[in-house]
């Protein structure tokens, strides 16, 4: 299985941002030119680039077509990207702004039976599902909502055995407990995840350290790995990872 390397570039106010699991108040900006970014992922050897609107993910409305078309034109990377999509417009938008993939979050969780049907609308390849999930104390996976003030009904488990009968091909995964604090990916949650559901294109998000970590996610079953905070500040080589 091919497996695919996703530099991350998330945009608030403009400037390339990290927030430390996903706290808005717990910000560390790393430069106001969105484009560089990924000019140099580009350079580096990417094919494509994960871009999210954090303020759209909050406030809905999302910002960054120009950002996209430019990315697009400038540099031939594929984006997925996503951020404040609520309906099915909004997909199409993206879909027709250059995004290779758009990325749904919160209504995957609220709403699943409308996201199944943009699966069918615009076919498996071009939505990525994005769930945030952490881990209670009884050890079921769960999926907290609303800025992660919430928490959805339905498992990890259970929501996405629904979304595999409905195609869903990409899906992006992220323990919470892990995202933006370099602690290494959540293999205890992506192992079973993939063997659990092969048809399923797993997306490991949250923690990655080092190119080990890539390889352990790969190891794991996943088909890909998006990569934030180390590769922000210099601890990881993306041209390393991609030549390994």
């Amino acid at each position: 299985m091919s497996f695919t390397v996703y530099p991350a570039i998330d945009v608030r106010a403009g400037k390339v941002v990290r927030l430390r699991q996903g706290d808005y108040a717990d910000e560390t900006r790393y430069g106001d030119d969105p484009l560089a970014f990924a000019l140099r992922y580009a350079d580096a050897g990417a094919t494509w680039l994960h871009l999210v609107d954090l303020d759209a993910a909050r406030a809905g409305g999302y910002t960054l077509q120009p950002l996209l078309r430019e990315i697009r034109r400038q540099t031939g990377l594929q984006v997925q990207t996503g951020g404040g999509v609520r309906s099915e417009a909004d997909v199409a938008a993206l879909l027709a702004a250059g995004a290779a993939r758009v990325v749904v979050g919160s209504l995957a969780v609220t709403a699943p039976e409308t996201v199944m049907g943009w699966l069918a609308t615009f076919g498996s390849e071009r939505i990525t599902v994005a769930l945030d999930t952490r881990q209670d104390e009884t050890g079921a996976w769960r999926l907290p909502v609303h800025g992660w003030t919430q928490v959805a009904s339905d498992t990890l488990d259970a929501l996405l055995a629904r979304y595999a009968d409905a195609g869903l091909v990409h899906l992006l995964c992220t323990d919470i407990a892990r995202d933006g604090m370099l602690a290494g990916p959540s293999i205890a949650l992506y192992r079973p995840l993939c063997q659990r559901y092969p048809g399923v294109r797993v997306q490991a998000s949250g923690g990655v350290r080092d190119a080990a970590d890539v390889a352990a996610a790969r190891a794991a079953g996943c088909a890909g790995v998006v990569l934030g905070k180390a590769l922000l500040d210099g601890r990881l080589s993306l041209a390393e990872v991609l030549a390994c």
